[in-house]
């Protein structure tokens, strides 16, 4: 996405019935990146019906990497969706902030990676709740999709997740490689038309392979997408999805 400043515009002043062209001061750095955030967030996404698209998703985060992926989802016009760990929002307030400016989808993740499948219905519940609340004080809204750590799901905690479940079918195993050659053959070599990518950007080598990624994906005609964006009304409180297709 390629997004300039607003230049200065001419104004017309009347004086004493004359209409003179007045030139206005610039947008202020307040005013100008608050249009940015809006000019990211309100270019339409593609119509996942007549073009291929592909949601990649990654988990665990924020991290210390987090940043450079979003550089690389930029300089490619791509937008992605991030699971977040509630207990690491308030380290990088900033990086989340930076997600919702440009676009990209916030999803709960839960706070500390518990395995939902083994708590308690209010625990769950409580878990969630207070993960949207930390997206919530950062962003101002709350995430509307879900991801179970694990991909781990009972129907206790089913029925205690009031929000669409996302899991994935295209499972790069990069925490276990932790090869960015590995990651990227599997990834190119996986996916398919409404795809949903799982990756870890708390791992440099997933962080080093996106560009690579990126670069495939876009020759085999790609479109990059959030999660809500190629699921649409697939999309029901307490219902898992793997993919769009």
């Amino acid at each position: 996405m390629n997004v300039t400043f607003p230049k200065p515009k001419l104004a017309l002043v009347a004086t004493g019935g004359l209409a003179l062209a007045a030139l206005l001061i610039p947008a202020s750095p307040a005013a100008a990146d608050t249009a940015l955030k809006a000019e990211a967030k309100s270019i339409a996404a593609p119509d996942c019906t007549k073009e291929k698209c592909v949601a990649l998703t990654f988990d665990d985060g924020p991290g210390q990497y987090t940043d450079k992926v979003l550089d690389t989802l930029a300089d490619h016009d791509a937008k992605a969706t991030f699971y977040l760990l509630g207990s690491n929002v308030g380290n990088f307030p900033d990086t989340v902030e930076r997600m919702a400016d440009e676009g990209h989808e916030i999803g709960n993740h839960s706070w500390k990676h518990d395995d939902l499948a083994t708590l308690s219905g209010s625990a769950v519940k409580d878990d969630i709740e207070r993960t949207d609340k930390a997206i919530e004080d950062v962003t101002g809204e709350k995430p509307t999709t879900v991801r179970p750590p694990y991909g781990s799901l009972d129907d206790t905690a089913r029925e205690a997740i009031d929000k669409p479940i996302v899991l994935w079918d295209v499972d790069t195993l990069d925490w276990q490689s932790r090869d960015a050659g590995a990651v990227t053959d599997v990834t190119l070599e996986e996916t398919d038309q409404g795809s949903v990518v799982l990756f870890h950007d708390i791992h440099e080598s997933t962080v080093d392979a996106i560009p690579g990624i990126l670069d495939g994906l876009a020759d085999d005609g790609y479109e990059f997408v959030t999660v809500s964006d190629l699921a649409g009304d697939d999309l029901e409180p307490g219902v898992a999805i793997t993919d769009a297709r």
